[in-house]
């Protein structure tokens, strides 16, 4: 499909043939993809192809917390395609984090988060519970440990028993924008009405305090977003903090398992990435093990 063509269809904004058109790279391996920034005078636009889940979100969700997403100008079908006309956000994401930039990501998860707190008439989106339930069980089937999976059976049992709320399910840190202003969360194709810290733990996770790392947080800026998340969103919903903390314990396990699962999935137990979280999700297992119910 030429982009052009693509293009010819949007009617909310004239776009000249000679617009400046930029495509975005992957962060992961620099590799370009179907998202593109269309520059007309002084405003900028992002066009990207999306999948029909990512559509739905919009429509069924993300109008109700416009100021923590970009606004969505128009959606195109072409050739059973869908493509998102979308706002373009000036910023930078959160792969080398500061204070600032974290608490204007923060403030942006907190804002949708509490709008939609236990809301049920919203839990109707394509992604649902249901189906993410069923994507955690599939990957305690290949964590190929007894410990691990001891442990992965009380994830699961967390994971159902939580509140739910509006999440991003792949809330990594080049999934958001921060400028002076704002930030907003990108890239909705994984979102609905889900377990509370599903967003949160998933942004800083896999941070790690090496600066030259794909995601680098220093400790005290993990430990202050640990605070501020609770303060400004949990503790207002009636939440403890003692059991915040026990929570976010059951969902950094649950983070830590994907590697040793696409390890074993895959046959790749040779790879960095398994060899690196391996023993972190044992530990990690030891840890919940010893959580009371």
């Amino acid at each position: 499909m030429e982009l052009q063509k693509i293009i010819d269809l949007i009617d909310v904004v004239s776009i000249p043939k000679d617009a400046k058109i930029t495509q975005f790279k992957n962060k992961e391996d620099d590799e370009p993809y179907k998202v593109w920034r269309i520059d007309v005078d002084n405003t900028k636009y992002v066009l990207k192809e999306a999948k029909e889940r990512e559509k739905e979100i919009y429509q069924s969700i993300l109008f109700k917390v416009k100021e923590s997403v970009p606004t969505l100008y128009q959606i195109i079908t072409i050739d059973e395609k869908t493509y998102l006309l979308m706002e373009y956000i000036e910023g930078d994401d959160l792969c080398k984090c500061n204070r600032a930039k974290l608490k204007n990501v923060l403030d942006a998860l907190i804002s949708l988060q509490q709008k939609t707190w236990k809301i049920q008439e919203i839990d109707q989106c394509e992604y649902s519970f249901e189906k993410s339930q069923v994507q955690r069980q599939n990957r305690g089937k290949y964590l190929n440990d007894t410990l691990l999976e001891e442990a992965y059976e009380k994830f699961l049992r967390v994971f159902q028993s939580v509140p739910r709320t509006l999440c991003h399910d792949d809330l990594l840190p080049f999934n958001v924008i921060s400028n002076n202003e704002k930030a907003v969360l990108i890239d909705w194709e994984c979102g609905g009405i889900l377990p509370y810290p599903t967003s949160f733990v998933r942004l800083i996770a896999h941070t790690e305090e090496n600066e030259n790392a794909l995601f680098y947080m220093s400790k005290s800026d993990k430990c202050y977003a640990i605070d501020y998340y609770y303060e400004n969103l949990l503790k207002k919903n009636g939440i403890s903090y003692i059991d915040w903390l026990d929570t976010l314990e059951y969902f950094l396990f649950y983070e830590y398992c994907e590697w040793v699962y696409v390890g074993n999935k895959y046959n790749v137990t040779d790879g960095e990435y398994f060899k690196k979280y391996l023993p972190i999700a044992k530990q990690q297992a030891n840890k919940i093990l010893s959580i009371k119910d």
